[in-house]
């Protein structure tokens, strides 16, 4: 066990679910001198204990971000004491979880997407990484992987907009801890990118070595398992899948609306051209085959957006085996 706290230094990899950020991970960990683990997941519930709004609990999270804020207040560095000490408890964490010859411990939680900023501040010495990837791609992969070829778009539209937004505020190309690669150039033929990615982080890149990065093991329960299980070398495969995925004209014209909210500026920030991808949407072919499932799903998830019925299961749940029901806050 490693209790250095600052033996290994972090590097968090920011991205959207379905980015290949588990590829990356992995392929990262190939390295002797990097360390990382599933996903950890560690300081979403601590930096949301500095936020009023996102989380709903039995123990009423609004009064205890009220409580948290007074608390602060009388601290002789305030609010930045506080952090300091969640930043202190992270990086114990990570140094416990690291070998002992480790240099860096990648965290790579996709949920980070709504706290880019948030980390980077806590975390300057961090180096980091901006994963992106052609949206159409990332929706297409989410109906495949936990939709099982149905619509579902509309249970990661907080990931889609919220989290998007989170990553372009954060994103500072000109930071020097900051590394951009997109995911279609990480596995292509050209290594220039791969060399690029342990540049970053002063490390040499081995093709013969990173080749073999389907033998990395992540501990835990999260990640890509799907992936890790398919994929055993690096692949553009997974990135032409989306027209087939994408070819049904309802899920089409969901897709144009949202690409035309991200925008031009905002996708030449990611590496992408809107009128291309505009283009390779419009000129995939159509199917009809889920047109009505499709429609049945987008009033369905209007429904689940607005009413969130698995509050609701839970609490039926709770009734059954003879607990006591309480209000969240």
């Amino acid at each position: 066990m490693n209790d250095a706290a600052n033996s290994v230094t972090p590097v968090f990899v920011f991205s959207l679910p379905r980015s290949g950020s588990t590829m990356t991970q992995r392929l990262l960990a190939t390295h002797s001198e990097i360390e990382t683990a599933s996903e950890t997941w560690i300081l979403v519930p601590l930096l949301y204990s500095t936020r009023r709004e996102g989380v709903y609990s039995e123990y009423s999270h609004r009064t205890a971000f009220r409580a948290i804020e007074d608390f602060c207040s009388d601290l002789p560095g305030g609010a930045s004491d506080y952090l300091q000490e969640i930043k202190e408890f992270a990086l114990r964490l990570y140094a416990r979880k690291s070998k002992s010859n480790a240099r860096y411990f990648v965290d790579k939680t996709p949920r980070y997407h709504v706290l880019a900023a948030d980390i980077m501040r806590m975390f300057p010495e961090s180096p980091i990484v901006f994963l992106w990837r052609n949206p159409l791609a990332i929706i297409a992969s989410m109906i495949e992987t936990w939709g099982k070829g149905r619509w579902n778009a509309y249970e990661f539209e907080f990931d889609l907009f919220d989290g998007l937004e989170g990553l372009i505020a954060a994103f500072q190309p000109a930071d020097g801890r900051v590394c951009s690669v997109r995911y279609e150039d990480l596995v292509g033929d050209d290594p220039a990118t791969r060399e690029r990615l342990f540049g970053h982080l002063g490390l040499a890149y081995h093709d013969s070595k990173s080749a073999g990065f389907s033998n990395v093991r992540l501990t835990g329960r999260m990640g890509d398992q799907a992936g890790s299980r398919k994929y055993f070398e690096l692949s553009r495969e997974p990135g032409e899948k989306w027209r087939k995925v994408l070819a049904s004209p309802i899920r089409k014209i969901w897709c144009r609306r949202y690409l035309l909210w991200i925008g031009k500026k905002r996708l030449k920030l990611m590496g992408y051209e809107l009128d291309a991808l505009l283009r390779d949407l419009d000129t995939t072919p159509i199917s009809f085959r889920t047109v009505p499932s499709d429609l049945a799903l987008m009033l369905f998830g209007l429904a689940v957006r607005t009413f969130e019925p698995w509050l609701v299961r839970d609490k039926i749940a709770l009734i059954r085996r003879g607990k006591r029901l309480h209000v969240h806050r």
